[in-house]
C-alpha cells in the first residue's frame, strides 16, 4: 500500500462519521456468536470447522449491500480473515477498494489467568511477523485486548502499561494500535475501575512519543462522558466503544451519552442475524443494526 492511501485511510479514521465493525471473534467467543446466529455446537467438530463457519458469517456481513462506507468506516479482522480472500482480492483489499472500509488486525494471543484484578495479554511471539503481513496486506492498524475485573490500582496500572508498551512497537512498525483494556460490565466496582483506568491511560498518553497517536477501545462507561479528556487528547486518534455484552438497544442508549465516542460492536452488531434468513432479510436486519449504532455514534444527547 502506498503512502497516499495510508494517509487517506488515516484521514477517514480521524474525521469521518461512522462505526467500526468488530469481526474478530476469538476461539473463546466464536461458539456463542455461532449459537446466536443459529448454528449449534453440534454442527461442527473442532476449531478448524468452527473457524470455517464463523468465516462464512463474516463474509456474509462484509459482502452484504448495506456494509459500505456510508456508515461503516472500519472493520476489525481476525488473523484467519485477513489471510483469506473475497474473489481475487485479499479481504483487506476488498474492504478498502470495493467498500471504502479500512481494516484493523487483532494481534493479541489471548489473556493470562486473572491476577491483581486483571487479565494481562499473553506473550505475542509472532507479533513482528503479524505486523509485517498486516502492512503487506494494506491493514491500517491493530487491536489487542486485556480485561479488568475489579478496581485494583496495581492491576490496572500494569495492564495499561503493557498495552502501551506493545503499542509503541506497533507504532514503530507503521501501524495504528487500538488499545483495549476492557472493564467487564459485570464488575462489582465498575465505576471505580473506570475512573482508575482513565487516570492510567492519561498518564501513559503523556509518555507517548510526540506526533504519535493511538486508538482507544473502551467499555461503555457508567458515568456519561467519562472519556471526554481522552476524546480530546491530541495523542488519541479516536475513541471506540465496545458493547460488552449489553443488548443492541442498551449499548446504543449508553453510546448516545458519550460525545465523540463511536461504536465498535461485535455481539450487538450480530443481534437478530440468523443463518436461516434469506439474503434480503439478513441484509435488512444488518442494515437496521448498523443504522442504530451509527445514529448512536453520531447523534448524541437525549433529543438526538
Amino acid at each position: 500500500m502506498n503512502t497516499e492511501t495510508r494517509k487517506e485511510m488515516a484521514a477517514r479514521l480521524t474525521s469521518t462519521p461512522g462505526i467500526v465493525a468488530a469481526l474478530d471473534q476469538s476461539g473463546g467467543s466464536t461458539p456463542e456468536t455461532l449459537r446466536s446466529y443459529g448454528i449449534s455446537d453440534a454442527a461442527y467438530q473442532g476449531e478448524t470447522e468452527m473457524l470455517k463457519l464463523i468465516h462464512e458469517v463474516r463474509v456474509r456481513i462484509m459482502t452484504a449491500p448495506t456494509f459500505s462506507s456510508e456508515r461503516v468506516i472500519g472493520a476489525i479482522l481476525f488473523e484467519h480473515t485477513m489471510d483469506r480472500s473475497i474473489g481475487a482480492k485479499s479481504i483487506p483489499a476488498y474492504l478498502w477498494e470495493d467498500r471504502g472500509i479500512f481494516s484493523f488486525l487483532k494481534v493479541d494471543s489471548g489473556r493470562e489467568a486473572e491476577q491483581d484484578g486483571v487479565q494481562l495479554m499473553k506473550p505475542m511471539p509472532n507479533l513482528s511477523n503479524l505486523l509485517e503481513r498486516a502492512l503487506e496486506k494494506g491493514v491500517l492498524g491493530t487491536k489487542m485486548r486485556s480485561v479488568v475485573h475489579s478496581a485494583s490500582e496495581k492491576g490496572i496500572s500494569i495492564a495499561v502499561r503493557q498495552q502501551f508498551d506493545v503499542a509503541s512497537t506497533i507504532l514503530k512498525n507503521g501501524l495504528i494500535p487500538i488499545i483495549e483494556p476492557e472493564v467487564l460490565v459485570s464488575s462489582p466496582d465498575k465505576v471505580i475501575a473506570e475512573a482508575i483506568l482513565v487516570k492510567e491511560i492519561l498518564k501513559n498518553l503523556s509518555e507517548l512519543a510526540h506526533g504519535t497517536q493511538v486508538i482507544l477501545k473502551l467499555t461503555l462507561p457508567s458515568q456519561p462522558d467519562l472519556y471526554a479528556a481522552l476524546v480530546e487528547h491530541p495523542k488519541v486518534a479516536r475513541v471506540f466503544a465496545l458493547s460488552g455484552g449489553y443488548s443492541l438497544k442498551v449499548a446504543c442508549e449508553k453510546l448516545r451519552e458519550n460525545t465523540g465516542v463511536i461504536g465498535s460492536f461485535s455481539r450487538a452488531l450480530f443481534e437478530n442475524l440468523r443463518v436461516s434468513m434469506p439474503n434480503a432479510e439478513f441484509d435488512l436486519n444488518l442494515s437496521q443494526n448498523i443504522e442504530e449504532i451509527y445514529l448512536a455514534s453520531t447523534q448524541k444527547g437525549e433529543n438526538a
